[in-house]
C-alpha cells in the first residue's frame, strides 16, 4: 500500500513539474532591449565603418543598422548583424549619412533608434603617393587633392608641395591654404575631423615620418595626409580628401572663388 501512494505521488509531482515547463514555454516576452549607445562612425572611401557599445539584456539577438538623409527624415534598413559592429559597404563619396541603430531580442521585439546624432561624408583616398623636392624637381614637387594628381609646385591647383631645406624636410602651402601637423598616429584614419584652429601660420610644418597633416585648402576643403617615408628627394604619403565643401568645419573661399596669385618670393628662407 505504501509503495502504491509514493508511487502516485510521484506521478502526481511530475505532472505538475511538466505542467509548469509547458506554460513557461509559451510565455512571450514583449520588452525590447533598449536603444544602443556609443555610436561611432568611421569615414572611408566608398565605405563607412559603423561601431557601438554592447547591449546587456540577456535575450539579445542582434542590431538592425539603418541610414537616413537626414537625421529627423525616414531610415532605411541597410543590415543586421549579432556583432556591435558593421560596414556600409554602399557608401557614395561625398553623400552625407545619417546613421542609427537597433537591438533585437530573441522574440522578435526591437528597440528604439539609437538617440546618438551620427553622420558620416565618405570621401577618396589614397595609398603610397609620392612627391619630390621643388627645388630639384620642381614639375612633380606639388599634389592637388581635387585631381588626385601630382602637379607643379607653383601649379594653380597645388594644395601642398615639399621641400628639402638644408636637410630640413617641409610640407609647405600657399597663402590662401592652411596646413597643421597633428602629431604622431598610426594610420591615416586616427583623425577623422579637421581643428578648428592651430595652424600653421608660416604656412609649413616640418615632415616627419609618422605624423598626420591636416590641410585646409584654398577652395574650402579639408584634407590629410600621413607621412610614410622621407629621402632627400622624395616624400611618400597616405592622403583622404574631403569632397563637401566646408564639411566638417567652414571656411571662408577666396572671394570671388578665384586663388591669389602666388608669390614665389615667398619660398626664400
Amino acid at each position: 500500500m505504501k509503495k502504491i501512494i509514493l508511487t502516485t505521488v510521484i506521478l502526481f509531482t511530475t505532472l505538475i513539474l511538466t505542467s509548469c515547463n509547458v506554460n513557461d514555454s509559451y510565455y512571450e516576452d514583449y520588452t525590447p532591449p533598449a536603444p544602443p549607445t556609443g555610436i561611432q562612425v568611421l569615414n572611408g572611401d566608398e565605405r563607412v565603418d559603423i561601431s557601438w557599445s554592447h547591449n546587456r539584456e540577456n535575450d539579445l539577438a542582434g542590431y538592425n543598422v539603418y541610414y537616413s538623409y537626414s537625421y529627423n527624415g525616414k531610415y532605411t534598413l541597410i543590415g543586421s548583424t549579432a556583432n556591435n559592429y558593421f560596414i556600409d559597404f554602399g557608401a557614395n563619396n561625398g553623400e552625407k549619412y545619417y546613421y542609427a541603430v537597433t537591438a533585437y531580442d530573441y522574440n522578435g521585439n526591437e528597440s528604439e533608434l539609437s538617440y546618438d546624432v551620427i553622420y558620416a561624408v565618405p570621401r577618396p583616398e589614397g595609398f603610397n603617393q609620392s612627391i619630390f623636392d621643388y627645388r630639384r624637381f620642381p614639375s612633380n614637387a606639388g599634389y592637388s587633392f581635387s585631381n588626385y594628381s601630382v602637379v607643379r609646385y607653383d601649379d594653380q591647383s597645388a594644395d601642398v608641395f615639399f621641400e628639402n631645406y638644408q636637410g630640413t624636410y617641409y610640407l609647405v602651402v600657399w597663402d590662401d591654404t592652411d596646413i597643421q601637423d597633428m602629431g604622431y598616429t598610426n594610420d591615416i584614419y586616427d583623425i577623422p575631423y579637421a581643428p578648428s584652429s592651430g595652424w600653421s601660420p608660416s604656412k609649413d610644418v616640418i615632415a616627419q615620418v609618422g605624423h598626420t597633416y591636416v590641410i585646409w585648402t584654398w577652395n574650402n576643403h579639408f584634407a590629410k595626409i600621413r607621412v610614410k617615408n622621407i629621402t632627400p628627394d622624395r616624400i611618400v604619403f597616405d592622403w583622404a580628401y574631403q569632397l563637401v565643401e566646408g564639411e566638417p568645419m567652414l571656411k571662408p573661399s577666396v572671394k570671388g572663388g578665384v586663388r591669389k596669385e602666388l608669390n614665389k618670393s615667398s619660398l626664400e628662407r
